[in-house]
């Protein structure tokens, strides 16, 4: 939303996920702006044309009459939806099992709000995915009016409940902990209904995330391209276990966050964040994958990352020849999947992203 168009953010992240699983997924345009319009809070290339004008100007033939009352009503209009899924709506009279709310960045926002204040009035859900948090939760706003999320970026930390049946599993990029969004200020231990995993080298809004926007994006540094989707379906698998079994998810280290003055994320000498969930691409490195930003300090670009290639000689110090980077690769994705962060059935597409590029030994 915050791009100023209703995304589909948790599909393109964990789509293969849900259609191999045989899940469904539901897109919900609950807020405001995805409908009828509104401020772009954060520029992309390549979506100036239709950013902030909401369906009813893009495609007025199908969506002209639609009337959005508010993002103060957005929390009812998902209660409603899942409502109406759970009676089988759109499903050809099927009836879900369970049901996950999910969502990303601003969606995220709102779903610390919905958690906190809506979810004991109504369970709706069964459990929640929450994707990129910020540190607060999205504020409430009167009749006609727009979510505020500049307003509460600030705000005093909105921690998640633990009272509640409904579990929640929340991913967090490397980005997410400091700068815009500040995460790391809302931090709580993990408990018998949370698990928080933060993963490191990834960014807010990465390559996969952007799709083609990604190539046009200039950032003065390549964006980052980490496995944070990898990470994330892994996540979503340990959800539905948790809510079908009772089997907890793994606890996961939390990335390292210097305290005092700003709050910086600890990196070691190539610049990869100390801690958090580790995978391949960040224990047997070609790039510095890092959810810092390149030199462009636009917002987006602070929120994209970077992926800084290492020269020819620091490769040849890390690995003695293309064979030692193979094998330490493989054993690193092998851990992954052995602690439970990324999945056996992702584990080939995994293997398939090791990149010998510049090992030539």
């Amino acid at each position: 939303m915050s791009v100023g168009l209703d995304s589909d953010a948790e599909w393109t992240t964990l789509h293969e996920e849900i259609t191999r699983r045989g899940d469904v997924w539901v897109g919900v345009s609950a807020q405001r702006i995805g409908v009828q319009g509104g401020p772009v809070l954060v520029p992309v290339t390549g979506a100036a044309g239709l950013a902030g004008k909401g369906l009813t100007a893009i495609d007025p033939a199908r969506y002209g009459t639609l009337n959005h009352p508010g993002d103060g009503f957005s929390y009812d209009i998902l209660t409603q939806v899942a409502r109406a899924v759970r009676g089988g709506a759109g499903l050809d009279g099927l009836r879900p099992q369970r049901l996950i709310a999910a969502g990303e960045s601003q969606s995220a926002y709102a779903l610390v709000t919905y958690h906190s204040g809506v979810q004991p009035l109504t369970h709706a859900f069964d459990g929640f995915l929450v994707h990129s948090r910020g540190a607060t939760g999205l504020g409430l706003v009167g009749p006609g009016e727009n979510a505020d999320l500049v307003s509460v970026l600030n705000d005093t930390p909105t921690i998640f409940r633990t009272d509640l049946d409904a579990p929640v599993l929340d991913v967090q990029t490397e980005s997410d902990l400091t700068g815009v969004l500040d995460s790391a200020r809302a931090r709580q231990p993990d408990n018998p209904r949370l698990r928080l995993w933060e993963v490191a080298g990834t960014a807010h809004a990465d390559a996969r995330l952007l799709g083609p926007a990604a190539a046009v994006l200039d950032c003065g540094v390549p964006i980052n391209n980490g496995p944070l989707h990898f990470v994330a379906k892994a996540a979503l698998r340990a959800l539905a276990v948790w809510l079908t079994t009772g089997a907890q998810p793994p606890v996961a280290p939390r990335i390292e966050v210097a305290a005092g003055g700003e709050p910086h994320i600890t990196r070691d000498a190539d610049g990869i964040a100390v801690g958090g969930i580790r995978t391949p691409p960040v224990d047997v490195p070609v790039s510095a994958l890092s959810g810092a930003g390149g030199p462009n300090t636009s917002t987006i670009c602070a929120l994209a990352g970077s992926s800084r290639p290492f020269t020819s000689s620091r490769l040849g110090e890390l690995y003695s020849s293309t064979a030692d980077y193979r094998r330490r690769y493989d054993e690193a994705a092998k851990s992954a999947v052995d602690s439970g962060f990324i999945l056996t059935a992702d584990l080939e597409s995994l293997l398939n992203a090791a990149d010998t590029t510049g090992i030539t030994s």
